[in-house]
């Protein structure tokens, strides 16, 4: 594995007291993060995103269902976190314009509605349908009333509607449940074993842990021995590899061609979360190899790592020899490496491979300096920096946008439980601190 890191590590990186310190100083970035939202997020109903810059709301009022579904999650994680009184009624907030607005009659969830929950796009969005998943199972763990019982209906949404003959998300759909084009994506599948992770760290329930594990070892294992471990973005309704979708749109925003090294990182974070839960590991790839979670989501951070990073954030594509398509800088990708990182050193502190857990925390202190070049004067994230060098031009979204900084609140959260983990775990000896 690559140990391209700095070398300022020291042995008290293992040791409780540090643990605790990063567990603290994780949690103040998370409530940081969500006191920037509040309250100013929450609207007369749901919430409106805030620009980077001045702190404003945008003026088009339109409520994406993935901006809502973030929202809710992102509140819940900071009740989780014990955070300040506010936390549980703002996710609240946002649970009721979900139900109000977002779900139609037949309880699915339209995509884009206004202010007042009149329709703008009633498409059923599979990417959308995880993000649904996610804030219920969230707002479940924090214990807020009836999210449980919505989160088994959007799972048997899901399961009734969206889920296909491999056992996994298929493509959007209209209003009426037909599918738009016949296309696979991994990337929807990939916030569905997000959420099905979160449902079942929230219920228990093994049913959630068992389409997780489906759906890793289907995309990340088996679907990526075909393409020398890296991660393909887009297949055929038959799930093969469709390399040439959207080859004319390299800046895509959702649907880019070519590798991409923020999913890498952000399917690393999820491989280490089935490392904790699911002691068995995926049963071998399509080749026959096996292979556990842990050194499959080593591999992944590496590949992204190793092709993907260029010092002021992650490129956002490129080529399988890691020739950059295009190197704009996301910051969502900067932080799921923060979140892979955490949770890749508690795995590895588990295994009492201390280097190993050195390396990701150095990986982890490396990314953590960089969100500054991210982070607006208001204090919102930047949706990405273009790659002329550390202080190129800084790109706010279009409305309207789907990251309430998300990625960093769920970045944070996971750096704090996997420091948690730590001292649970007794790492190391006594003495000193991060």
């Amino acid at each position: 594995m690559t140990d391209a890191t700095p070398t300022d590590a020291t042995s008290t990186d293992a040791t409780p007291p540090a643990a605790r310190y990063r567990a603290r100083s994780s949690r103040a970035r998370l409530l940081a993060t969500l006191r920037v939202q509040y309250p100013d997020a929450l609207a007369d109903r749901g919430y409106r995103l805030l620009h980077p810059e001045t702190g404003d709301h945008y003026t088009d009022d339109r409520r994406h269902l993935v901006a809502t579904c973030r929202s809710v999650a992102n509140f819940a994680l900071g009740a989780l976190a014990d955070g300040p009184d506010w936390c549980r009624p703002a996710a609240e907030h946002g649970l009721t314009f979900l139900r109000e607005a977002h779900r139609s009659e037949d309880g699915g969830y339209r995509l884009v509605v206004a202010a007042d929950g009149t329709p703008v796009d009633r498409t059923r969005s599979a990417y959308g349908h995880a993000f649904v998943l996610l804030a219920y199972a969230r707002a479940a763990d924090a214990g807020i009333d009836g999210a449980r019982e919505d989160l088994a209906a959007t799972h048997a949404l899901i399961e009734d509607r969206l889920r296909d003959d491999a056992g996994l998300l298929r493509s959007d759909c209209d209003a009426e449940w037909t599918e738009l084009e016949p296309y696979r994506g991994q990337n929807a599948n990939m916030h569905a074993c997000e959420a099905y992770l979160a449902a079942h760290e929230a219920t228990g329930e093994g049913r959630y842990l068992d389409r997780a594990r489906h759906v890793a070892e289907a995309v990340a294992v088996d679907l990526a021995a075909e393409t020398d471990g890296l991660l393909w973005e887009h297949y055929t309704a038959e799930w093969e590899h469709d390399f040439g979708y959207n080859a004319d749109e390299p800046r895509h925003q959702f649907r880019p061609p070519g590798y991409q090294p923020g999913h890498h990182v952000e399917w690393a974070k999820l491989l280490a979360l089935l490392d904790r839960y699911d002691a068995d590991g995926p049963e071998g790839s399509s080749t026959g190899s096996e292979v556990s979670w842990y050194e499959r989501a080593a591999e992944l951070f590496d590949a992204a790592v190793d092709r993907g990073w260029a010092e002021n954030g992650f490129v956002y594509t490129h080529a399988a020899d890691g020739t950059p398509l295009v190197e704009d800088r996301y910051g969502w990708a900067l932080a799921e490496g923060l979140g892979a990182a955490a949770a890749l050193a508690e795995r590895a502190a588990a295994r009492g491979d201390a280097d190993a857990a050195a390396r990701f925390r150095r990986w982890h202190r490396r990314f953590l300096v960089r969100t500054d070049l991210f982070r607006g004067p208001a204090g919102v994230w930047y949706e990405k920096r273009l790659p002329a060098d550390a202080d190129g031009d800084l790109v706010a979204p279009e409305p309207p946008g789907v990251e309430p900084d998300y990625h960093p609140a769920g970045a944070y959260f996971e750096s704090r439980r996997s420091a948690l983990a730590e001292v649970e775990e007794g790492a190391g000896t006594e003495g000193g601190a991060d």
